[in-house]
Formats: structure tokens, C-alpha cells, sequence
């Protein structure tokens, strides 16, 4: 398996956790998401745990990309964010589970297992949750409305990113990620980009 985190000594930390395992080995770790996306190139593995908030490219375009060129490959999200604020876009991108950073060891190497065998691991609480929004029974958060492209364009400026930035990062022209701003920002019913940010802190979804 592979580890991404932008902190070196949490991915000592990790790799510490999970050399005790006979059954687990690393093979490979990066500190951002293109780092992240070369491990998947170069080294064979069958889980990648994958932070979202790194440096340069985020965890989360790094998990699009990632699903779309290796979809055998298990992704396991470990961040701080709250789980249930991703949760629908995490799944849309093809995440095989998600923890957060204060997991327990023996859960870290549980989910790891899980998904190394083609398993799920999501929390109680995330399914419940989920099971409640198809079900109709709870409306879901208003982001869960943005398609993928959106909320990847939605996050980049509300991190302060500008629209010809986020194109360069994203691989998109300047029209195409101004089409997207005017189209997230009429289904969050905001009007300017320190709305964006507002939103994204008050939801949870900035660090």
C-alpha cells in the first residue's frame, strides 16, 4: 500500500502503525497529491491512504484522477475533515472509505484490511446518513448539490484561488471554470467569492 499526507512525521507514524502488520506493507508514500498520483504510476498496490488537504494538488482532485486512471486501486481517505461533509462527493469520486486522523490503530489497520479486499469501510454515522438522504428522510447539505467538477472548483476559491488559477490547476480554460463559479454560486445562493469562503469554514470543509 501506498501513504500520502503533506506531514512527514505522520506518515512515519503511519508507517510505524503498519509495519507490525504481516499482512500490510508499504511500498511507497508522497507529501502532496501529484506526488500521489506518480506512486499510483510507478508502484503496484492495492490501497492508497490518501489525505485531502495537502499542498499543490488537494487529496481530492488527486482521488479523481487517481480513480480514473487506476480504478483497481483502493483509496482510504485519512483526514481531519469531518467525514459526513464529504461523504457524498468522497463516494461520487469513488473513495473506498474514509477516517479521520484521530482513528484508533486497530481501526486504521481494520478499514486498511476492509478495502484491501475490495470492501467499503464508512462509519455508522456516514451510512445512516446516507441511508436517510436516499430515503428522503433528511435533506442533504447544499454542497452535496454541486456535481464533482464544481465543488473541486467551489473548494479551490474558497481557499482564496483565482478563477485563472484554479483552470491551471484543474486542467481547465478560464471559461470553463468561470462557468462552473457562476453556476455553484447560484446553487449555494451566493454572490461573491468571500461567500464561498464563509460557507466552506462554516460547513467544515476548510482546515
Amino acid at each position: 500500500m501506498g501513504v500520502a499526507d503533506d506531514h512527514a512525521i505522520f506518515r512515519e507514524c503511519l508507517k510505524y502503525v503498519l509495519a507490525g502488520m504481516p499482512d500490510i506493507e508499504v511500498v511507497g508514500e508522497a507529501s502532496d497529491g501529484g506526488q500521489a498520483i506518480e506512486l499510483a504510476r510507478r508502484v503496484e498496490m492495492d490501497v492508497l491512504l490518501l489525505d485531502l488537504d495537502m499542498p499543490n494538488k488537494g487529496g481530492l482532485d488527486a482521488l479523481g484522477s487517481i480513480r480514473g486512471q487506476f480504478p483497481d486501486l483502493s483509496v482510504l481517505i485519512l483526514s481531519a475533515f469531518s467525514e459526513e461533509q464529504y461523504a457524498i462527493t468522497l463516494i461520487r469520486l469513488g473513495a473506498a472509505g474514509y477516517l479521520g486522523k484521530d482513528t484508533a490503530p486497530d481501526t486504521l489497520i481494520q478499514a486498511v484490511r476492509a478495502v484491501g479486499s475490495g470492501k467499503r469501510y464508512w462509519s455508522a454515522r456516514v451510512a445512516s446518513m446516507l441511508a436517510t438522504a436516499v430515503c428522503g428522510q433528511r435533506p442533504t447539505q447544499v454542497h452535496d448539490a454541486l456535481t464533482t467538477r464544481e465543488f473541486q472548483v467551489f473548494l479551490r476559491l474558497a481557499h482564496g484561488e483565482t478563477v485563472t488559477a484554479v483552470g491551471r490547476g484543474l486542467a481547465l480554460s478560464y471559461k470553463t471554470v468561470s462557468t462552473h463559479r457562476t453556476r455553484l454560486m447560484r446553487k449555494l445562493d451566493l454572490v461573491s467569492n468571500s461567500d464561498l469562503t464563509a460557507y466552506a469554514v462554516k460547513h467544515g470543509l476548510m482546515a
